[in-house]
């Protein structure tokens, strides 16, 4: 382990953790600076730095080329291909996921270098999960800050640049003796760090993904991170909070109020419904925020009372049985599974993981 590039890779992955909530104020000054060029200037900034890495790396290469210029031509591919298969519809969300992909690439290639003396397979095993880990603390921090999310869809798009930047890493500077051993110490240090990636990405998926599917009696269902209990308390909490009639201050250094960001997900539902002509959904949408985010209405989303009484006539009149409505206004899956056995599954992973890594370690 080189002690050095070790440092300076934690320090990168610290930085891309920490600037998570100012990269929106980043993004804006950019646009602000260069208005029309924001796409463009990402675009050519993410083209320049993999033309030079790959001029750098066909430099570098003097032995064992045919392998090594099928890993870094697979690490480009598959790039390419992930980018091309996922690619946001908007131009600039689809500028920002490249580069974003390029920021894990290359610090995955940071963890490579810092490990690359160990000379096994653990040069491999040991940059990927300390990027993984990375990976997923961000997206779980980006989960608290407001405007920007963090869901398994980002993780998983984390995970792919992590395999392309290990495939190019491997090309510029390969083990020298393959993948045929596995030292004592590469391998108590990769269960550690599994242990602790299955232990953050659980905490984190158990966040973001875990929640409960709320029957509201005569309206319909929906998905919530919080229990019907826990929505009730939710509610008389903003209520208390927001009674004063001070406007509610969203800052990328405050923390994001999942239970408004919820209410205003069904206000959206509730609304594209109604302007669609879809009067039944429209109605049973804001029956449930009158039941479960009444503050949230109180902040400008009330319908009127003849909007009311017209979306419920017109409602009415359409025969949908209210149990078998399920809201799509959350746009994230939401697993419904209790706590208690989530995380026997997650605890039970982990500990089974460290007594493998233990036993072969001995």
């Amino acid at each position: 382990m080189h002690r050095a590039r070790l440092a300076l890779a934690v320090a990168a992955a610290a930085a891309i953790i920490l600037s998570a909530p100012f990269i929106s104020r980043i993004s804006e000054a950019i646009k602000a600076a260069c208005p029309g060029h924001f796409v463009r200037i990402l675009a050519s900034a993410a083209g320049a730095s993999v033309a030079l890495a790959i001029v750098l790396a066909v430099i570098r290469i003097r032995s064992r080329r045919a392998v090594r210029y099928t890993c870094i031509a697979a690490a480009v591919a598959g790039a390419v291909m992930y980018s091309l298969w996922t690619s946001s519809p908007d131009p600039q969300v689809a500028a920002v996921e490249r580069f974003h992909f390029l920021e894990y690439g290359l610090l995955t290639f940071l963890f490579y270098r810092a490990w690359r003396p160990l000379n096994d397979g653990g040069v491999l095993l040991l940059p990927v999960l300390a990027a993984m880990i990375t990976g997923t603390v961000e997206e779980w921090f980006q989960w608290f800050i407001p405007g920007r999310v963090g869901t398994f869809d980002d993780v998983f798009l984390n995970w792919v640049a992590i395999a392309c930047g290990l495939l190019f890493s491997v090309g510029i500077d390969p083990p020298d003796h393959g993948l045929q051993r596995l030292g004592r110490r590469a391998i108590l240090h990769a269960g550690a760090a599994a242990v602790l990636f299955i232990l953050v990405f659980g905490a984190f998926f158990d966040s973001v993904h875990v929640g409960h599917v709320i029957t509201a009696q005569g309206t319909g269902s929906f998905t919530s991170l919080y229990t019907e209990e826990g929505l009730s308390a939710e509610a008389r909490d903003r209520e208390a909070r927001w009674s004063s009639g001070a406007p509610i201050v969203r800052t990328s250094l405050s923390r994001e109020d999942q239970y408004r960001t919820e209410g205003i997900q069904h206000v959206a539902e509730r609304n594209e419904a109604w302007a669609a002509g879809d009067f039944a959904t429209a109605w049973r949408e804001n029956a449930i925020l009158e039941r479960y985010y009444e503050p949230v209405l109180n902040t400008g989303h009330r319908w009127p009372a003849e909007q009311r009484l017209d979306a419920e006539r017109r409602a009415s009149a359409v025969a949908i049985e209210p149990g078998r409505y399920m809201s799509r206004a959350y746009p994230y899956e939401i697993y419904a599974w209790p706590s208690w056995s989530y995380w026997s599954v997650v605890g039970g992973l982990a500990l089974a993981m460290l007594l493998l890594a233990r036993r072969a370690g001995r």
